[in-house]
């Protein structure tokens, strides 16, 4: 005869069963067989095609989230370059804040804090946009970080719930590798570009704690850059991936012997990093030049001063130990010292421009078939099939070399009408155009070798 307690324990069951319903995601099989839900596999919890049309739209989600954080750096790197032409570098002595305050404030109450530091409301106002802009950058990184952490959760439920069969048979097996594997998130490289903005802010402001010091403020410019360019790679990530995820490609176009994969590889892939650091060197030397406002150095192109080789300060002109003053405000540096400034950016700029010249006409002359993987004889049947063969060649360095033609123009513009507001800016989104339009070229290059190894990885599986 059963007790007091357990007819009591047993009644309180029942109702709390009555009045709780059973959970939605839960089968009924499992709720009511033998074994408790509780002792269930995860892979029973959920449904997995909802979970894959939710992991499609967090991905589709994370990609536009990239895209509007692509076009806000780009929009924060020209209000940077604003603030600074227009000298509002210094508009708020302090940071984060105005004056002590959120927004900014009137001139009476930025008085009573900074007295030695006057209230020019237009340019306090184009720092503190600037600083609002890069603050909403840093939050929508925050949220992609959020958005790939779930989507990583929901990858390994998904991966557990999924069962492989016990044994295939050659016909199986070769569909199941041909099929497109799902592609993981790219949550290392949201981490690194959250990891980059904080370091971006730290920047920003040391950049006002120290009084527009040329040094800090080269890598203030150099880090936007950074940033942008850490964007254009998620993007593209996320782009080929997300297609990969959703795209069924047909089996004839995904198997390519790796041996015409591997005749397509860049002859001197040396001219590409040659090409990366010439840019990266070439962006300082434009920072430093601004930095140290050596813009106007010189006068008349392409001789410097009615001199093709006018007298210049190496030594003052790149001393980076050099002491922090009181303000850099207008710069600090003698003429000398600015000439070799301003010429040494010029000279970077031919440097630059001369590789790239030599990677397009590589390119054009040995790279014909180079960038069209499927289009070698081994795969021409497939494209006239598929009606997307086309003899015309690929090259990625020709917008580089269009985006570096633009630039020099911009340059030399500016020297000779002395460095006019519009111009100028137009120069700094020029110099974000030209690193865009690297980072592209080199992901182009890459193309082969990320060929190579996914059918290296597909040869292994069928085997």
């Amino acid at each position: 005869m059963p007790s007091l307690s357990s007819l009591s324990s047993t009644r309180f069951r029942q109702r709390g069963a009555a009045i709780l319903p059973p959970p939605p995601f839960v089968p009924p099989s499992i709720l009511h067989g033998k074994r408790s839900h509780l002792s269930a596999p995860p892979s029973a919890l959920f449904d997995t095609s909802s979970t894959q049309w939710r992991l499609c739209r967090m991905w589709r989600a994370s990609l536009k989230l990239t895209s509007v954080m692509l076009v806000l750096v780009i929009f924060v790197i020209a209000l940077g370059a604003w603030t600074r032409l227009v000298d509002a570098g210094l508009g708020c002595p302090d940071w984060p804040g105005c004056y002590g305050a959120l927004v900014v404030p009137d001139a009476q109450v930025a008085s009573l804090h900074s007295p030695h530091h006057p209230l020019e409301s237009y340019k306090a106002w184009a720092e503190m946009i600037h600083r609002y802009a890069a603050s909403s950058l840093g939050l929508a990184a925050i949220g992609l970080v959020i958005l790939g952490l779930r989507i990583k959760r929901l990858e390994k439920l998904v991966s557990r719930s999924s069962k492989r069969p016990p044994s295939l048979n050659r016909s199986q097996s070769l569909n199941k590798a041909t099929a497109t594997s799902p592609a993981h998130f790219p949550l290392t490289a949201c981490w690194l570009l959250l990891g980059v903005l904080l370091v971006q802010g730290a920047f920003g402001a040391f950049t006002v704690t120290l009084k527009l010091w040329p040094q800090v403020v080269t890598l203030h410019l150099l880090g936007g850059l950074a940033v942008m360019s850490l964007l254009v790679v998620l993007w593209l990530t996320l782009r080929q991936r997300l297609g990969d995820r959703t795209l069924v490609r047909p089996r004839a176009e995904i198997e390519i012997a790796p041996a015409a994969v591997q005749s397509t590889r860049l002859h001197q892939p040396w001219l590409v990093t040659a090409a990366v650091v010439a840019l990266i060197v070439q962006l300082a030397l434009g920072g430093w030049t601004s930095s140290n406002y050596a813009g106007l150095a010189c006068t008349g192109f392409p001789g410097c001063n009615d001199s093709l080789w006018p007298t210049m300060d190496w030594g003052e002109g790149f001393h980076l130990t050099q002491d922090v003053g009181p303000s850099y405000l207008y710069g600090q540096l003698h003429g000398e010292a600015r000439t070799a400034i301003h010429m040494a950016h010029r000279g970077g700029a031919l440097l630059l421009g001369g590789i790239l010249m030599a990677l397009y006409w590589r390119q054009r002359r040995y790279g014909r078939w180079q960038w069209r993987v499927t289009a070698r004889a081994e795969a021409r049947p497939i494209h006239r099939a598929l009606g997307k063969f086309s003899g015309r060649p690929h090259n990625p360095w020709r917008w580089v070399l269009v985006c570096w033609g633009l630039q020099a123009v911009l340059g030399i513009a500016n020297v000779l009408w002395w460095l006019p507001l519009d111009l100028a800016l137009a120069h700094t989104l020029g110099a974000v155009a030209l690193t865009g339009a690297l980072v592209l070229g080199v992901h182009e290059t890459r193309k082969p070798r990320e060929e190579i190894r996914l059918a290296n990885t597909r040869d292994h599986a069928i085997k």
